[in-house]
This record gives structure tokens, sequence and C-alpha cells, in this order.
């Protein structure tokens, strides 16, 4: 489980589309990844040991150290996109637009900066096309009221004939601000993605590193309980990043178009048992999960993201409720339908909140301080569209949440 889990976060570093750069305390670079290395054009241990300035115009050093100095003192995470003007140099002296977003931890009491760097290159180029378009589109409206002053006898026609002009300029205009706004979208969408993933792996991060170090003073026999403890928050943290990055990976391969899916029949009252006695293995204290079963037989549909969808849905009941609560898992299973249904008592969902619940990277006002990523009711309503059904959420704040799927019988698929 550790090696699988080294491997997604390295591959996480590596494949990174963004560029990813850590320094120290000093300002020095300790690691980078292959994406920066491209932007600047360095390879893989040339930057290494560097100070960070290397990467900025030289007549922005003294102003930059000034600001980082002051960054060190008071540390504080920076979305990509402020409105500023930022410039990066790459090896061979030329400079590029970037914007850049900073997060940070601590590790044995020293400051690490995270960077992640976007190229806007091909952004600037798009804004300074619409700023000529609107030039020519002002002078073409210009030389239309030239023309039509010159122009007398030929009105009608020169109208015509200057208005599909200007029809064609603005349905140009509007497809290059369509498409700047579509890069500005997919950058927003990649800035809080970052911001998010470094939140949420920041924590679990530090539990393992601290424990892990906790763990090791523990060396004599009288300390076996205090070191199997710190073992098992290790344990814990561990599965919480693997959780999140299994989300990541299905949204990535979602969006993708890489989820196909595989009908087979399948008893559907034994398949229940054995997911809610694997979601077992995380209820808190005193909880129960009550399963109901009406109709029994098999049914056809893609076994494996079913129960993707039913895991997700029993550990967002079972996380969102108390102890010595209940969650109950119903089902209704006629020949061409299964019905299912998770409900639970736990703290609820808003009216406002309600409708952006299945949106990517979401997260209800109540729910902010527990953990979580906001795409797994996304996955579930990306997974139930995949297998031709309907998802339905009733709600209330502090008395508990059902969630309803209704799943169309499929034809299997064939080998």
């Amino acid at each position: 489980m550790k090696n699988i889990d080294a491997t997604h976060l390295s591959a996480l570093f590596v494949h990174a589309t963004e560029g990813i750069v850590l320094t120290n305390g000093e300002g020095k670079i300790v690691l980078i990844n292959p994406a920066a290395q491209r932007t600047f054009g360095y390879n893989d241990t040339e930057l290494i040991g560097k100070h960070i300035e290397i990467l900025i115009p030289t007549r922005y050093h003294h102003h930059h150290s000034e600001l980082r100095e002051s960054f060190y003192q008071h540390p504080q995470h920076r979305v990509m996109g402020h409105g500023r003007d930022l410039y990066g140099k790459c090896k061979d002296g030329s400079e590029i637009p970037v914007e850049v977003s900073l997060s940070f931890y601590k590790r044995d009491e020293e400051l690490f900066v995270i960077a992640f760097i976007v190229d806007i290159t091909h952004r600037k180029k798009i804004e300074q096309n619409i700023l000529s378009q609107q030039k020519q589109l002002e002078q073409m409206t210009s030389d239309m009221r030239k023309l039509n002053a010159e122009l007398e006898s030929k009105v009608e026609e020169r109208t015509m004939i200057l208005k599909e002009a200007l029809q064609e300029l603005e349905k140009s205009q509007r497809n290059l601000s369509e498409a700047l706004d579509k890069e500005k979208e997919l950058n927003e969408i990649k800035s809080r993605f970052v911001s998010m993933a470094s939140h949420e792996f920041r924590t679990p991060l530090s539990t393992v590193l601290s424990s892990a170090a906790l763990a090791s003073k523990y060396n004599q026999p009288e300390d076996q309980d205090k070191r199997l403890r710190h073992i098992n928050i290790i344990k814990d943290s561990v599965k919480h990043l693997n959780d999140l990055l299994e989300d990541f990976l299905s949204l990535g391969k979602l969006e993708e178009g890489k989820v196909h899916i595989k009908t087979e029949p399948f008893e559907i009252k034994e398949f229940l048992q054995e997911v809610t006695e694997e979601v077992k293995a995380i209820i808190k204290k005193g909880q129960q999960i009550q399963l109901t079963c009406n109709g029994s037989g098999s049914f056809i549909t893609d076994k494996k993201l079913l129960r993707n969808i039913l895991i997700n849905l029993l550990s967002n009941a079972i996380k969102f409720s108390p102890e010595n609560g209940s969650v109950w898992l119903q089902t209704e299973l006629t020949d061409n339908k299964l019905v299912l249904s998770v409900r639970d008592e736990g703290i609820g969902i808003s009216e406002e909140d309600q409708q952006h619940l299945f949106t990517s990277f979401f997260r209800g006002r109540n729910a902010i301080n527990i953990q979580g990523t906001g795409l797994g009711l996304h996955i579930v309503s990306r997974y139930v569209g995949l297998l031709q059904g309907a998802i339905q959420l009733e709600s209330q704040l502090n008395k508990g949440t059902t969630i309803t799927l209704e799943l169309p019988a499929l034809k299997e698929t064939e080998a």
C-alpha cells in the first residue's frame, strides 16, 4: 500500500502539467519537476541548490528578495491570478509571462515553500489578438460611416456589404472572447485543484512525518504501545492520502473519457451485504448500518461502478453522522429497475448549497472543517450518468440527508 501511494505521489509530481518548484528556508531550490524544467529550459540538475531568483528577471531581484523575506516572516497561501503581471527568466535569458501560486509547510522547524508555475504566453497572445480585433472593428465602423456619407446612391448595397463584414468581425471577436473565457475557466479549475491538493495533502503528510519521527524514539520494549499508536496514525494518514488520490485520478479518467462500463449479472442482495461489510471498517463508535432489501435475484449493470457509488455514499453518510447513530441502505429490485437509497441523520445540507452539491470541488459551508475534496458526489453523479440512471437528493440541516438512485437494468457486455 505504501509503495502504491508513493508511486501515485511521484506520478502526480512528475506528470503535472504545471511547473512545481520547492524551496527551503534560504530560498534555495530543493526540488523541481519536469514541467518547470521544460518551461525555463534547464535540465534536471542545473537548478538544485540555486536561489529562486535565478528564475526571475534581474531587474526584479532586489525587490523579490525583500518580498521573499517578508513572505517567510508571515507566510500565507496565495492563489493564482492576483491581477499582477509576473515574468520568469529562462536559461537563454528570455522572459515569459507566468502565473504563480504559493503554498508552504514546515518540517523540523524549517519553512519550505511550494511554487506552482503556469506559462501564460498563449493567453497573452489571445488577449493581444482580441485588442487587435477590437481596433479593426472600430476602424471598420468608422469606414462604414464614411462610405455611407460618400456613396448615397448605393446606400442599400454598401450597407449590406459592410453589415456582413461587421458581423464577421463581431463573430470573430466573440470566438476569441469565448476561447479566452474557456482558457481562464480551465486555469481557474487547475488553480482550484492545485490549491485543494496542496491543502488536503499537507495535513496527512505532516502527520506521517511527525508520527514517524516520534515512533523512532520509542525503541524500548516498554514503549511498544506508544510505537503502535503512532504506526496506526501513519496508516490512517496514508489511507486518507490514497483516498484523495483515488478521487483525483477518478475525476481525471472521467474528464478524459477513459471510464467505460462493463456490465454483468450478479446477485444484488449478496453484493449489498459485501459492500456493507466493507464500509463497517470505517464506522464511528456506536454507529450501525441498517440494510433492507426488497426483492431478490440478479441485476445487470456495471458492478465495479455501482460498488464505487455505494461506498462513496455510505462513507459520506458515516463521515457526516454522529457517533451512536444509524445509516440506512434500502433497495427495491424489480425485473427492469433497481432503486437504492442511502439515508443518515447527520449534519444535513442547506437548500442554498444543495443546488451546487454535484459540481466538482464544491463543499457545503457546514462541512468545511471535515476532511474531503469536494469531488465525491460529483464523481457519483458522473458514474450514475454512465449507468443511464438518475440521482435525487433530499436534505435538511441538522436532520440528515437521503440520496436515492434509480438504475435501469442494462444489456450484458459481450465477451
